[in-house]
């Protein structure tokens, strides 16, 4: 009986194929294995679908474009969510109703960013779950913390590498990732504070 394969198996898949210069078929896998993580948190944190879809599709692009000077520095899940974290920064700051149109010259990549996004269950429902709307209230940095550590299982540097960026040095992410375990003691006790008012009312 095999077992599912782990985020480390895939992660060691996809350098192998980055080593063999398969830089388009690694991006593929990358967005169908970890795109429907990826589309969960973005629409968790944009709450205009379309400019969820076009945050996705943005990530996917860089990660093409980024896959072919990658350095090894983080895990390839790792990187991913730091490009989905730029993305749906700049997709909040461009001008009201301008879309981008990306990745359409290349067919695989194109064909996987669809399907993950058309088959990856809608946020709409969770809006009215207590638990989500309460997270929902929390500033982007808090909400980021608790999807990568609680839903994506994320270690600490991990999350700190998608926080602190590419350029961040081994010091300032380590630095990081201490603050963030305060932050989240802290993040969750607001959390259980907020729920027992809700569930009171």
């Amino acid at each position: 009986m095999s077992s599912t394969p782990t985020s480390d198996d895939l992660d060691r898949e996809l350098r192998v194929m980055l080593a063999d210069g398969e830089v388009e078929r690694a991006t593929e896998l990358a967005i169908r294995r970890y795109g429907p993580e990826l589309v969960g948190w973005l629409r968790s944190i944009i709450s205009i679908e379309a400019d969820a879809q076009d945050a996705f599709s943005r990530m996917s692009e860089e990660l093409w474009r980024s896959l072919q000077r990658f350095d090894g520095r983080c895990s390839i899940r790792t990187w991913c969510y730091m490009l989905a974290r730029h993305a749906a920064a700049h997709v909040r700051s461009r001008p009201r109703n301008e879309r981008e149109v990306l990745v359409s010259h290349i067919p695989s990549v194109l064909g996987a960013v669809t399907h993950v996004w058309s088959t990856t269950k809608g946020g709409a429902k969770q809006a009215a779950d207590v638990y989500a709307a309460i997270r929902a209230e929390l500033g982007e940095e808090d909400q980021t913390l608790l999807v990568l550590r609680v839903d994506r299982n994320l270690s600490w540097r991990e999350i700190a590498h998608v926080l602190c960026g590419e350029d961040a040095d081994d010091g300032v992410v380590e630095r990081k990732a201490a603050t963030l375990r305060k932050q989240f003691e802290r993040v969750k006790e607001r959390l259980r504070a907020l729920a027992a008012e809700r569930l009171r009312d």
